[in-house]
């Protein structure tokens, strides 16, 4: 069953995407730990990042640097924290989470809920800064 980045990649369901190529996309986390809280996932759906060939983690890796420092320039942060948890989609996915303290990538926390206006302009902000 494909999971809901499949979804996502296919143009099934609506994203805030950020960025794309031939086998990466990078799109808003619709239930983000902070404003500005990116996936950065392969279009081919594999499940664990370690699963993930070397040289498509190689390029997830240069990608989410890509994606990171845009996200610096658009939303105030002190660093942009990566993760990868792996537990909440049965598809490989790095997070990038602008934070301002070590509780902003806190997985247990609370998730943001934005309205879409706002996700949209999280969004665009970040795209400017490519």
């Amino acid at each position: 069953m494909p999971s809901i980045f499949t979804k996502i990649i296919n143009k099934e369901i609506p994203a805030f995407i950020i960025a794309e190529t031939e086998t990466l996309i990078a799109f808003l986390d619709v239930f983000p730990l902070a404003k500005g809280h990116v996936l950065v996932v392969p279009k081919k759906e594999i499940d664990y990042i370690f699963s993930v060939e070397d040289t498509l983690l190689a390029e997830m890796t240069l990608f989410s640097k890509k994606i990171a420092l845009a996200i610096e320039k658009a939303i105030p942060c002190k660093r942009v924290g990566v993760a990868v948890i792996g537990l909440e989609v049965p598809h490989a996915h790095i997070h990038l989470i602008p934070l301002q303290t070590v509780q902003d990538i806190n997985f247990t926390r609370e998730k943001l809920k934005l309205p879409a206006e706002e996700m949209n302009e999280i969004a665009e902000a970040i795209k400017k800064q490519l």
